[in-house]
């Protein structure tokens, strides 16, 4: 049993431009030629006749469906992988929150002063520069190599 291709309306999911005698782009449908067991032939058939169409619009339906909702479940999947991946790096920031020691731990007071050389903030981690203001905290206990001086910026400083 032959088809014939007949130029038709063109589907969302019909991109096949195909260049007719004239040289005109012209969109086409196509046929597709594919294998199918016998039983799925005739559930196929009779599920057409039920709706009185041809079993030719009912395959072509039912794969448009099938690629929109393939498409719709592939973007929820995307969907839930980054509010997942969103939610794995909140809690493992909250986490290292929890388990690193609070820098500021040991210091009993700070002091303002101007920055001749560049550091960091301990808190947030942001690049202070030469000139910047910062504060220095201050501790009872012997400074230790790893982190002899304690800087902080304005917007880290304890308040009250």
């Amino acid at each position: 049993m032959y088809h014939g291709v007949t130029p038709g309306k063109s589907a969302e999911l019909q991109s096949e431009v195909a260049d007719d005698a004239d040289g005109r782009a012209d969109k086409k449908e196509r046929v597709l030629h594919t294998r199918v067991p016998a039983v799925l032939e005739a559930e196929l058939k009779r599920f057409a006749q039920n709706l009185r169409i041809p079993v030719s619009n009912l395959v072509r339906t039912i794969l448009e469906d099938a690629l929109s909702v393939a498409d719709a479940a592939s973007e929820n999947v995307e969907g839930h992988l980054k509010r997942a991946a969103q939610q794995l790096e909140h809690e493992r920031e909250r986490l290292k929150r929890k388990v690193a020691p609070d820098p500021l731990r040991d210091v009993f007071a700070f002091q303002t002063l101007t920055l001749a050389k560049s550091a960091s903030c301990v808190k947030c981690d942001k690049r202070l520069a030469p000139g910047d203001r910062a504060h220095v905290g201050l501790t009872d206990g012997p400074a230790q190599p790893s982190q002899a001086r304690v800087f902080v910026c304005d917007d880290c400083l304890p308040k009250g």
